[in-house]
């Protein structure tokens, strides 16, 4: 009977030391897990900073939002007719070109009826430009003008040794703005000094002739 009792003790203490080793690591566990959400753990000062910093940050995007949307508001505002008023200026080209057909007509010319034509076509041409005026939409000045790549586009040089080199002596369709925008480049053509071969066969042939 001692003899079983002391079998059942042994078996007791057995049991007790296999499970020991489990229990031990589950504390282990606990106490890591503890000091982790210590050190994880975020103080109210940290937590109102970021809090700040993302509200900041929000209020920046927004800001930068509606100065773009002001921004294209703005430009549609003024701008919005650009390409409807580039459309335009082709009135005015017509208008220009059947004035100048008229007036080099040879049947026409010192005619009353051609007078009468041209007056008309000076007040529609006066009331399209105060009607482009009143938009801004204005003509760029040209002649006289250094060439201004930025106004102005060059299309053929003329000999003239009373200009300054790139200087606009011709006008060969009008340029517009519409306000601080170009519409289109008037064509234009710029002064060039007479080229120092042809120069010199002049002034030979002059005093050849003399």
């Amino acid at each position: 009977m001692d003899k079983d009792q002391n079998i059942k003790d042994v078996n007791q203490n057995a049991e007790v030391k296999e499970h020991d080793p489990e229990e031990h690591k589950s504390d282990v566990k606990q106490n890591s897990d503890e000091k982790s959400e210590e050190v994880n753990e975020i103080t109210p000062e940290e937590k109102i900073k970021e809090l700040e910093d993302k509200i900041t940050r929000t209020f920046a995007e927004m800001e930068n939002q509606r100065r773009r949307f002001e921004k294209e508001r703005e430009d549609a505002f003024s701008y919005g007719g650009f390409a409807f008023a580039k459309e335009t200026l082709n009135l005015v080209d017509n208008l220009e070109r059947s004035k100048n057909i008229l007036e080099n007509d040879e049947d026409l010319k010192n005619t009353d009826a051609l007078k009468k034509t041209l007056e008309h076509f000076d007040i529609i041409n006066k009331d399209m430009v105060s009607i482009l005026s009143k938009n801004g939409i204005t003509s760029v000045v040209s002649i006289g003008k250094k060439l201004d790549p930025n106004l102005h586009q060059a299309m053929m040089e003329i000999e003239d040794n009373q200009k300054d080199p790139g200087t606009i002596v011709q006008e060969i369709q009008k340029g517009f703005m519409m306000k601080d925008r170009l519409l289109r480049p008037s064509l234009v053509g710029v002064s060039k000094k007479t080229d120092s071969k042809e120069k010199k066969s002049e002034e030979n042939k002059e005093n050849s002739d003399n």
